[in-house]
């Protein structure tokens, strides 16, 4: 069985050969896994192009949203990045808060957080930092950050629950997060869950959407939505690495969907740590 740990080390390895990919490969498989279609399609990001602050450079095509278009970032902000890649992200936020605001972006691939550092100095963006770290123990103090963003990163982590009490330390009170995901409406077939390959694509490290809703409320955050939600669909070249004949057609029949979710919920303005009692 896959540890954690060696689930960690497959994604780090993976996003590593990503960072040196252009926008068109990784679109053209499952979050630039390398689980490459034949066809001609985008399978989950969105188009980034019209959004102010966009920079092509920065754009790997590895989203499954567009969270900083949801996230309601005024100028003066910090805000952090989960997941940074190569900054797409962090631009756009940076373009909401403006010169007065603070961004952050947190990976932990070594490839990805320079040439994020990379496009930043190319910009001459100094307010917009990037740090190596995992999301599950942020490298940044408590109540720091007005708002929080991520794109299609935490379906990648083995402990999201860990995920989201760190997010909740790390967020003022009152702040809150906009965060794209990818998320299931059933049960996925075993080989997919298994399948590590799969897993760095982002499809068999996703959980069941009431699942993920749940852990959210678990660890004290408040007006959850969900901002927008859109299936995704696996092209059969890819799905047929995984499934044979028979599992692939009872897939394609089943009640099993693989969704995109923009998630938006708040840290309570006023407010101890989830089970400490003076919520």
């Amino acid at each position: 069985m896959t540890t954690d740990e060696q689930l960690k080390e497959i994604v780090r390895q993976k996003y590593s050969e990503i960072a040196l990919q252009d926008k068109e490969t990784n679109q053209s498989s499952c979050c630039g896994s390398g689980s490459c279609s034949t066809e001609v399609y985008n399978i989950m990001s969105d188009d980034y192009t019209e959004l102010k602050g966009y920079n092509p450079d920065a754009d790997l095509g590895l989203g499954c949203g567009l969270p900083t278009q949801f996230a309601q970032i005024k100028k003066g902000d910090t805000v952090i990045d989960l997941g940074s890649g190569a900054g797409n992200d962090c631009f756009i936020a940076r373009a909401e808060a403006g010169e007065n605001g603070k961004i952050i972006g947190i990976d932990f691939t070594p490839a990805m957080i320079e040439k994020a550092r990379a496009n930043a100095e190319k910009r001459g963006f100094n307010n917009v930092e990037f740090r190596q770290g995992d999301i599950e123990k942020m490298p940044v103090t408590s109540n720091m950050a007005d708002v929080i963003v991520s794109n299609c990163v935490l379906n990648l982590v083995p402990n999201k629950d860990g995920v989201f009490k760190e997010i909740f330390r790390v967020l003022k009170p009152g702040g809150h997060f906009s965060i794209s995901d990818v998320v299931l409406l059933g049960e996925l077939p075993e080989s997919l869950q298994k399948d590590a390959e799969m897993y760095a694509g982002c499809v068999s490290g996703a959980i069941r959407k009431e699942e993920y809703l749940g852990l959210i409320e678990k660890n004290g955050f408040i007006k959850i939505s969900v901002q927008k939600e859109k299936a995704i669909v696996i092209p059969d070249d890819i799905l047929d690495k995984y499934l044979d004949e028979k599992s692939l057609a009872d897939f394609k029949k089943g009640a099993t969907g693989i969704f995109s979710v923009t998630v938006y919920a708040e840290k309570p303005a006023a407010c101890c740590a989830p089970g400490s009692g003076c919520c």
